[in-house]
């Protein structure tokens, strides 16, 4: 089917069936199911969008498409575009999944409710829900109605205290995230809820920056590497990029007599690279911000590493320090005896030489 088939009037007849039939009767006599990810939102109601673009080409073309016209190269994503493209907003129909920033704020509350999970009347909940919507972990176009309201704060704070290991009944479904969190909050308690209370302080001063679920920035690091979550874990980037402290510290490093070379493995790049290399290490805030807070960055709490090991230390929770990294490497060094290994050239490449 041709783009633009379908224009608004069509759409807005379209709409006005499904309101004299309502949702069921109009659904059944198309032979469509309901929406199962995108709602078309209009007048304060909510719409099957498939549905509504299928049934909306009869106007022009004397026939509705049927379900099955509407999958593959015309289909979910196409029927939006459609709507989208005619003036109507399109939401969700369900809330996507939780991140674990927000995961840290609800297993703080139910940490301090002795881990039991809290009714959604509850104005613990009710705080929790208020920060979650403050957080925005996800576009607008991106939550449902239903957006971690009270119901479903609270229904996360059950699933978070039914997987504790003293909850001797069935837990309810939860997610490998709730669980992952969870023993974070049991393996370091202090660290966690220091994180939660940052977090919390951020949101309601509003100064933290909002890192979206889909953010696909080059170097964004996955969940499970960020033991305080990606907000404050951005924020945490973000005083290791500071140019100005990296510049006051390699000029501190060379003017007491030292060398810009790692402080976990001792690589260095200008004896590597020659000229190239000259001048260039990467800096590292050793204490993360759930110890440090929101203080001023002395260059002390700045190291100066190579990039091996500064992604070696962001890897996984808890980050090692420089100096606990470089007792690894030395081990790693007496086990394996081994010697840096050549760079493989492919014989191609010899061809060529």
């Amino acid at each position: 089917m041709e783009k633009g088939a379908i224009s608004r009037d069509d759409i807005l007849k379209t709409l006005a069936e499904y309101d004299d039939l309502g949702q069921e009767a109009f659904l059944d006599r198309y032979k469509y199911g309901k929406a199962s990810t995108y709602l078309l939102l209009h007048d304060g109601k909510e719409y099957d969008s498939k549905a509504v673009a299928g049934v909306a080409h009869k106007h022009q073309h004397g026939r509705p498409l049927a379900h099955g016209e509407l999958i593959g190269g015309v289909g979910r994503g196409h029927a939006v575009e459609w709507l989208k493209r005619e003036g109507f907003t399109i939401g969700v129909s369900r809330s996507p999944k939780w991140t674990r920033d927000e995961i840290i704020l609800a297993c703080d509350v139910v940490a301090r409710n002795d881990w039991k999970g809290l009714d959604a009347d509850d104005p613990r909940i009710a705080e929790l829900s208020h920060y979650l919507q403050l957080l925005g972990a996800y576009p607008p176009e991106e939550r449902a109605s239903t957006y971690r309201n009270h119901n479903g704060a609270a229904r996360k704070t059950f699933d978070i205290a039914t997987h504790h290991p003293d909850y001797d009944k069935k837990p309810t479904k939860g997610g490998q995230l709730d669980r992952e969190v969870l023993r974070d909050f049991l393996d370091r308690p202090e660290e966690m809820a220091r994180a939660a209370e940052l977090l919390r302080e951020g949101l309601a001063h509003g100064t933290l920056e909002t890192v979206l679920a889909d953010d696909d920035e080059d170097d964004a690091e996955d969940d499970a590497s960020a033991p305080e979550g990606k907000v404050l874990y951005r924020r945490h980037r973000t005083r290791e990029r500071n140019k100005g402290l990296r510049k006051k510290k390699i000029a501190s490093v060379l003017k007491a007599g030292g060398s810009l070379a790692c402080e976990a493995c001792g690589f260095d790049f200008a004896a590597v690279y020659g000229e190239r290399g000259e001048g260039y290490i990467e800096c590292h805030h050793v204490v993360p911000l759930h110890e440090a807070g929101e203080g001023t960055t002395k260059l002390s709490d700045l190291a100066l590493i190579c990039s091996n090991c500064h992604r070696m230390i962001h890897r996984a929770a808890p980050w090692p320090t420089p100096a606990e990294l470089r007792i690894l490497v030395q081990e790693q060094a007496e086990r394996s005896r081994q010697v840096l290994p050549s760079p493989r050239v492919s014989e191609k490449a010899l061809d060529h030489g």
